[in-house]
């Protein structure tokens, strides 16, 4: 079932359904993820630290934000892309979006 588009401003938007449905799970992504920047910064202002330590740290922090991407990705492809009751233009901006939003995250 896919969710019927709201007004915003001067453009129509569909509610993120999935992010509700899903919000303790990617909170939960969230603080981790500042949790490892905040651990990134504080081994970047010690003195002499260890350069392999600051890569795995810079690592963990990549994979945390890329499996944040994918979840809300996911969800957004299955519940905005994925239903059969979405009309040809509304799939067509959604696509665009998509592929704008990657673009961008892939830069």
């Amino acid at each position: 079932m896919h969710t019927p588009p709201q007004y915003v401003g001067e453009h129509y938007h569909r509610a993120m359904g999935h992010t509700i449905t899903n919000q303790k799970q990617l909170l939960t992504r969230v603080r981790r993820i500042r949790g490892q920047a905040e651990a990134l910064e504080r081994a970047l202002s010690d003195e002499g630290g260890d350069c392999l330590a600051l890569l795995q740290q810079i690592a963990a922090v990549r994979g945390a934000v890329n499996g944040l991407m994918a979840e809300v990705l996911e969800g957004h492809i299955r519940e905005h892309l994925g239903g059969d009751d979405i009309p040809p233009e509304q799939r067509r901006e959604d696509v665009a979006g998509v592929v704008a939003a990657l673009r961008s995250y892939l830069k």
